[in-house]
């Protein structure tokens, strides 16, 4: 757990306008052989708790970019956080995302 926290304060101590290539390069650093569903659920959870609302979103599409599994557990931690700091359409572009992905909601 304190390896993944110090991811977490990793990203956080970027730029707060850090590029896409920056916070990339950092999670390939930190996870050189991807990443599991769990930890990736916990990673998001713990930036959208930190308000990094803009990290968050960069890590959804890291792992998009990876071809990493993307479920309702990692889009639920991030739409939250959006809707938590206004960013409503945000959120609701993401929820066609996971209907366009095809990722199925856990019932």
């Amino acid at each position: 757990e304190d390896w993944l926290q110090n991811v977490v304060q990793a990203l956080l101590r970027l730029e707060v306008q850090a590029s896409e290539a920056e916070v990339y390069s950092a999670l390939d650093q930190a996870f050189p052989a991807g990443l599991d569903p769990r930890t990736s659920t916990r990673l998001l959870s713990r930036l959208a708790r930190s308000d990094a609302v803009h990290r968050a979103l960069l890590v959804l599409s890291w792992h998009t970019m990876n071809r990493y599994e993307l479920n309702c557990y990692h889009y639920s931690a991030v739409i939250n956080a959006c809707a938590k700091s206004g960013m409503w359409t945000k959120a609701l572009e993401l929820l066609g995302d996971m209907a366009e992905g095809h990722v199925e909601v856990d019932a």
